[in-house]
């Protein structure tokens, strides 16, 4: 079984960054695919950003591209998802998910093709 512990929420300030950390454990196969969703209160889930373990390749979506960075540890089977120039509108629960096995990024985030799911981390910014 897949387990994900998310961390490194908290309140910013506008401009600020951060680092949320995903760390893995359980898969089964030698490649797999770890994703960043988030909700905001009122909103729809949105996938944020995705990484293959195979070729690195990531997806973020329109809203955050050019301002997060997603990074994969594959000896820490760890995520971390570098947040900056952050705004008020980043506010929401940030959701770890994950894929046992290769996938394409685009579809896991868009789409939402993700088998596992962590607890959530709160991230705020402040105007």
């Amino acid at each position: 079984e897949v387990q994900l512990v998310e961390s490194g929420g908290g309140l910013v300030q506008t401009g600020d960054s951060l680092r949320l950390s995903c760390a893995a454990s359980g898969f089964a196969l030698p490649y797999y695919a770890i994703c960043w969703f988030r909700q905001a209160p009122g909103k729809e889930r949105e996938g944020v950003s995705c990484i293959n373990s195979r070729d690195g390749a990531t997806y973020y979506s329109d809203s955050v591209k050019g301002r997060f960075t997603l990074s994969n540890d594959d000896a820490k089977k760890t995520a971390n998802l570098q947040m900056s120039s952050l705004k008020p509108e980043d506010t929401a629960v940030y959701y770890c998910a994950a894929v046992d096995g290769p996938a394409d990024v685009e579809a896991l985030a868009t789409r939402a093709l993700v088998d596992y799911w962590g607890k959530g981390t709160l991230v705020t910014v402040s105007s």
